[in-house]
């Protein structure tokens, strides 16, 4: 199966990115090579450092970018990308894109587990290394297993699934994806799957989360993109689900925020500038014509910041 990815928001993002010819970008979520082809086209005597943690990824955007000469790939965590660009011999860029979360491959392809729509290995893992999500559901205790259920996947149900996880686990090991959404689905009542969505979207959600430690390499990432953007450059990022639209919004917020004194001082004391200014205030959303088209766009937020001088 060929690593797709249909970008949400694809034009918007590009744009807001507001590219120079010349300038050094970075993709860290490269993916199926849709926004760094976009970028790598309006480049003339700049370069692109796309960079992915799949080694499926950088198989497909190696042959998708090899025709363009500022294209450089690496394979890594976009946490990393501090060491990665430096390495690939520059101090600062213009611009960073982050297309946060899972691939369509990656959901659609049976093999790599993501999925409840298919049975297939218990997996999640996005670098196909490392600790699975096969490993976490046959081995951790229940309390960590609703914990993990409760702050990832935001699950007023997560006791109640951890320990039908557990129960469903001393009958046999939960190999399969289909065998761990059929566990979470006998551990609810009846009122709750009758809600909308799957019963087991928020329990797949949190799974991946803390197989992929996704939070953890999201705060890195935004700080270390932020520090490696030269004034005036732009760090774009797209989110997926409100954990980590928060993270971002605060994040930005953060680098937006100037003097802290007290407001009845008559003057500032403190000394603190603001760093960044926001493109667009409360972020965008996909529009009527893409949720039509791409109905997984539904939940995608667009945020945008410049680096001040």
């Amino acid at each position: 199966m060929e690593f797709q990815h249909k970008p949400v928001l694809f034009e918007e993002t590009i744009r807001s990115l507001e590219i120079r010819p010349d300038g050094v970008y970075v993709d860290g979520t490269a993916g199926g090579g849709g926004h760094s082809e976009a970028i790598l086209q309006q480049l003339d005597g700049g370069t692109l450092i796309s960079i992915d943690q799949d080694p499926d990824a950088i198989k497909t955007v190696s042959q998708r970018l090899a025709r363009y000469p500022g294209s450089v790939i690496r394979q890594g965590n976009f946490a990393s990308m501090r060491s990665i660009v430096e390495n690939c011999g520059f101090q600062a860029v213009d611009g960073v894109l982050l297309d946060i979360g899972v691939s369509s491959y990656q959901l659609d392809n049976p093999e790599r587990g993501f999925s409840y729509h298919h049975d297939a290995p218990l997996d999640m893992r996005m670098s196909q290394s490392g600790t699975s999500a096969k490993d976490l559901v046959n081995t951790l205790p229940w309390q960590e297993l609703a914990g993990i259920i409760s702050r990832y996947g935001e699950d007023k149900n997560a006791v109640r699934i951890a320990k039908g996880i557990v129960k469903a686990r001393e009958e046999a090991p939960i190999e399969t994806t289909v065998q761990l959404a059929e566990a979470v689905k006998a551990a609810l009542p009846a009122a709750v799957k009758r809600e909308q969505g799957h019963p087991a979207r928020r329990t797949f959600q949190a799974l991946r989360i803390a197989v992929n430690g996704e939070l953890d390499r999201l705060s890195e990432g935004l700080d270390a993109a932020f520090e490696l953007l030269k004034p005036g450059g732009r760090l774009a990022v797209i989110t997926f689900h409100s954990l980590e639209d928060r993270m971002v919004k605060q994040r930005m917020a953060s680098w937006c925020t100037g003097c802290t004194c007290p407001p009845d001082f008559p003057v500032c004391v403190c000394g603190k500038k603001p760093r960044a200014e926001l493109v667009y205030k409360k972020g965008l959303a996909p529009s009527e014509e893409e949720l039509e088209e791409n109905p997984r766009s539904r939940s995608a937020r667009l945020r945008v910041c410049v680096k001040l001088q």
